[in-house]
């Protein structure tokens, strides 16, 4: 890992798309675990943009749903793929 992992960052408008993992997404792991479990909660997503993603859904609708979807979608894609890329990294920095 290359950054230090922050417990309630600041988020970008959209979340880094693409299959390799970035410094942006190694400082929001606990925001991208915050989000999947937000879903498994079924939380509204209102709800979760303004706690977790520092957002106003009330105030700006269209731009903190786009947060908060294209974040969620990293955080699946992090869950389900990109975690192999993590291993991965990490057996090379052990090499």
């Amino acid at each position: 890992m290359r950054v230090t992992v922050e417990l309630d960052p600041d988020v970008d408008d959209e979340a880094p798309a693409g299959d390799t993992i970035t410094v942006y997404d190694e400082r929001h792991y606990v925001t991208y675990l915050r989000l999947l479990d937000a879903k498994a909660e079924d939380a509204n997503w209102k709800e979760v943009a303004r706690i977790v993603l520092h957002r106003d859904p009330v105030a700006d609708e269209l731009r903190s749903r786009r947060c908060w979807q294209t974040h969620l979608e990293r955080a699946q894609w992090l869950s389900r793929e990109g975690y192999r890329k993590i291993l991965e990294q990490a057996a090379a920095n052990r090499a």
